[in-house]
Order: C-alpha cells, then sequence, then structure tokens
C-alpha cells in the first residue's frame, strides 16, 4: 500500500498549490487524483467525498470529460460499497455525457461498468445485454484491454444463469484476448476455465 500513499501525499501538495495560484482545473484533476488513491486504498467512501469536489469544479469550468471520468470514478466507489443503485445513475450520467462528445471509449467502458452494477444486483440478463454493447465498441475501436474484460465478465454472467456451455465459449475467447496482451488476469480465467470444464466432463 506504499505507492497510494505516497501519490497521496504528491496530489495533496499539488492541491494546495493550485489552489494557491487559483488553477481550477489542476486543483480537479488533483481532487480527482485523490479519489482514485483512496479508492486504490479500499476507501471508496473517502474517494468519493474527494470525486464529489472534483465534480463540482468540473461543471463549473465546463470540462465535460473531466465530468464522465468523475461520474464514472465516482459510480465504480459506490459500486466497490455494494450501492449498485446509486453507481448506475452515476453510470448513466456518465454514459450521456461520453455520447455528447463522442468519446466512444468512455462510452464502452460506461457500458461495462453498468453491466457490472446491474450484475451486482443480480439483474443479469440486463448485465450481459449491456456487456454485449461495450464489446461492440471495444471491438470496434481495437480496445483490447476492454474486450477480455467484457468477455471474461459475459461468461460470468452466463454461467451464473446456468448456460455452462457458452460461459466456456466467452471464457476462451477471454484468455487468448488476456494471453496476447499478457494481462495478469489470465491465470486467473484459465483457473475458473479448468473448473469448469473438468465439471462439464464429470
Amino acid at each position: 500500500m506504499g505507492e497510494p500513499r505516497k501519490a497521496i501525499e504528491y496530489y495533496e501538495q499539488a492541491l494546495v498549490i493550485d489552489r494557491k495560484i487559483g488553477d481550477r482545473r489542476g486543483e480537479g484533476n488533483a481532487l480527482g487524483n485523490l479519489g482514485v488513491a483512496y479508492r486504490q486504498l479500499g476507501e471508496p467512501r473517502k474517494a468519493i467525498e474527494y470525486y464529489e469536489q472534483q465534480l463540482m469544479i468540473v461543471r463549473e469550468i465546463g470540462d465535460q470529460p473531466g465530468e464522465a471520468n468523475g461520474l464514472m470514478n465516482t459510480g465504480n466507489a459506490y459500486l466497490d460499497l455494494g450501492e449498485a443503485k446509486q453507481a448506475i445513475e452515476y453510470h448513466e450520467q456518465a454514459l450521456q455525457i461520453f455520447r455528447e462528445i463522442s468519446n466512444r471509449r468512455g462510452e464502452g467502458n460506461a457500458l461495462g461498468n453498468l453491466g457490472s452494477a446491474y450484475y451486482k444486483l443480480g439483474n443479469t440478463r440486463r448485465a450481459i445485454e449491456y456487456y454485449e454493447q461495450a464489446l461492440v465498441i471495444d471491438r470496434e475501436i481495437c480496445f483490447r484491454r476492454g474486450q477480455g474484460l467484457n468477455l471474461w465478465n459475459m461468461a460470468l454472467a452466463l454461467d451464473r444463469l446456468g448456460e455452462r456451455e457458452k460461459a466456456i465459449t466467452h471464457a476462451e475467447a477471454a484468455l487468448k484476448v488476456r494471453e496476447q496482451i499478457a494481462s495478469p488476469i489470465a491465470e486467473k480465467v484459465r483457473q475458473k476455465l479448468a473448473e469448469w470444464r473438468s465439471s462439464a466432463d464429470g
């Protein structure tokens, strides 16, 4: 946990300087970065406090990309807290802005996050719909990490629905992508695939 703590020191210093010189954009960035660092430390409530301060500033200065990212980060922090309905509200707002500014990568991320929130709510079919929409965009813009993530999330959702064969197919596709990009999560996918295959054989 040393790295986030060190980052927090740096961002706090940056925040002091940005406030002293009246750099509102810099202040917003520092607040958002503090939120990210506290979320990495496993302190989502503290992260949300910083994200909310960031959102006030980016709205004031008309920074739409900053607002969309801030909304998405806040939604993820609420999801960490298990507050999926609250997370959905933030991700829907982020999605709307990303579409307005034609940010396809952001749009794909927001759709994938909505999928995760609905999955946590237990609305698995709705989650799959969002993962599928995100996957279409990830393929269109050649975002490999997003493809691997959404294929894997779809595999877990399909397995929850009792569709083991489809789950295995999606997990295999996810593994292929993750191996190509040398993702550290590839091993987790490999282990789950082996578990599913052995139960299918049995």
